[in-house]
């Protein structure tokens, strides 16, 4: 099947049954397009549909001149196959769905060549839970266990109910938020980094996707530590729509540290709030500089001078709710 032929199945499909439906072999042969060499199983099988579509136009496979297109594409797959699976989530590299009566997710990679990556997500959980602060555990899925299933690693996770990601907000709220509301978004992030830098751990992929909150309980979780790695060793991948928001050391293959980490964060803050101050926006700028060794180093320590702007633009913290679409 090739790229164009998947981008058309799935626009003409108004749900994931009508997918399925449209990938069917015809009465020709030659026209059939799903093929042996792309679905091992039947056509009809919605998992290897799913798994055979998003192989062929998730935007870090796609030919490059075709970026906003497989970009549309795979999130109308993804909404379809969500719909049809109940509670089931679609990540950059895997697919999520709901275990253990929804008390857990697996996640299953859609490539065994991502097997690397799915090891390296279950190493730096564990690494979290041995090795940091038992008070900051929070910030993390919990890792349950880390298995082989066929030919892929399969990690079950701890379910986190009523999260959503930064990614959910920037599409509900595209012009952006308060400073005021992400300012408790933002410091708790930080929080989660410095824990984790703590611990031995670059998170690697502080994305919008990548970030959960809790929109009334004021909470922040890390997800997705496929990324992860220790200080001083090159990100062995990235997410390539994201390109644009890696600092330069992570394309030039560079040792990555907290200070990746952090200019990561800073750009996600900085498309997250709306007209930000003058105070915030220099703070936010002093983050972002090309040369690591100029950037803040230490997450802990950004946030406690991150309060003191924060106390000059607005006083002293007080709760302010935050409330999305219902729903999302």
């Amino acid at each position: 099947m090739t790229f164009d032929e998947a981008v058309e199945v799935i626009a003409a499909a108004g749900s994931f049954g009508d997918l399925v439906a449209l990938a069917r072999p015809t009465t020709d042969p030659a026209s059939v397009f799903i093929d042996s060499r792309n679905s091992p199983s039947a056509v009809g099988e919605p998992v290897e549909a799913y798994r055979m579509l998003s192989k062929i136009v998730h935007p870090d496979v796609a030919p490059a001149t075709e970026s906003a297109r497989a970009t549309e594409a795979f999130a109308k797959l993804s909404a379809l196959w969500m719909a049809f699976v109940p509670g089931a989530l679609s990540g950059d590299l895997a697919d999520l769905v709901p275990h253990n009566g929804d008390r857990a997710l697996r996640k299953v990679p859609r490539l065994p060549g991502d097997n690397d990556l799915m090891t390296a997500e279950s190493t730096a959980l564990r690494t979290l839970w041995t090795d940091g602060d038992p008070r900051f555990r929070p910030y993390a899925p919990r890792l349950i266990e880390s298995v082989r299933d066929g030919r892929k690693r399969v990690n079950v996770l701890q379910r986190l109910h009523g999260f959503v990601t930064l990614a959910e907000v920037l599409r509900q709220r595209p012009d952006g938020i308060d400073a005021r509301d992400a300012a408790w978004m933002w410091r708790r992030l930080l929080t989660g980094l410095g824990w984790a830098h703590r611990a031995g751990v670059v998170h690697g992929a502080v994305l919008p996707e990548h970030v959960l909150i809790h929109p009334t309980e004021h909470g922040v979780v890390l997800v997705d530590w496929c990324y992860s790695v220790a200080p001083g060793t090159p990100l062995t991948a990235l997410v390539a729509q994201h390109r644009a928001d890696y600092p330069p050391e992570v394309p030039a293959k560079r040792p990555a540290t907290p200070a990746t980490d952090i200019y990561l964060a800073t750009v996600l803050m900085r498309r997250l709030i709306r007209r930000p101050p003058a105070p915030i926006a220099r703070f936010l700028d002093g983050c972002l500089y090309d040369a690591p060794r100029m950037r803040p180093q230490d997450a802990w320590a950004l946030l406690a001078e991150l309060d003191e702007v924060l106390f000059a633009c607005f006083g002293p913290r007080k709760f302010r709710p935050f409330t999305l679409l219902k729903g999302a």
